[in-house]
């Protein structure tokens, strides 16, 4: 896991950036022109603009990809970091869990008001809640490795059952959270087959 965990958050960084930037622009153009349409308005459905103008999009009082601005440049810089030999303490990588945890918590919230209250979806956003989700489970399973973190004796099976099948519990949540979006929106979906 340590050989494949800089790649992981380098690769996750630099979507959660790309993301982050295309949504900034297009959040800039619709405040110039709010009759701007964004280039992911594709349907009632995928509707970036939709997402964009709701009060959700900056839920702190400023646009919430501000903080992907912000965040996801630091988890780049670990991953290379990483690739040259860095090893980083303890503190920083409970710092890392903690800015993590904030952001997938923050992320599936606003996929939550994305689906029940705004009823539409932006792939912009959908792309950050996939490279949120491999991050933070990666730092989380490295943190435990390394010790950063530990479970209770009791659920130590648990922790071997993870280390082996690592990659088919975050595939299967990443299915489990496609199909709830599917099962959401069915009655577009299905009815354009």
């Amino acid at each position: 896991m340590g050989r494949i965990l800089p790649w992981l958050l380098i690769i996750g960084g630099i979507i959660g950036i790309i993301a982050s930037l295309v949504i900034t622009s297009e959040k800039f153009a619709l405040a110039a022109n709010p009759n701007h349409q964004t280039m992911c308005d594709l349907n009632p459905i995928i509707s970036c603009g939709s997402v964009m103008k709701s009060d959700q999009a900056s839920a702190f009082g400023f646009p919430n990809t501000y903080i992907g601005l912000v965040g996801f440049p630091i988890v780049v810089t670990t991953g290379v970091a990483m690739l040259a030999g860095a090893r980083f303490k303890r503190w920083w990588w409970l710092g890392m869990q903690a800015g993590l945890t904030f952001g997938v918590v923050f992320a599936y919230w606003l996929l939550w008001q994305s689906m029940y209250r705004i009823h539409a979806l932006c792939p912009w956003c959908l792309s950050v809640d996939v490279a949120i989700s491999a991050v933070f489970w990666y730092v989380t399973l490295y943190n435990f490795y390394q010790g950063h973190l530990t479970l209770p004796a009791r659920l130590k099976p648990l922790g071997r059952f993870v280390k082996k099948h690592h990659v088919d519990i975050l595939l299967f949540g990443l299915i489990a959270v496609a199909a709830i979006i599917l099962q959401h929106f069915w009655y577009y979906f299905g009815a354009n087959l």
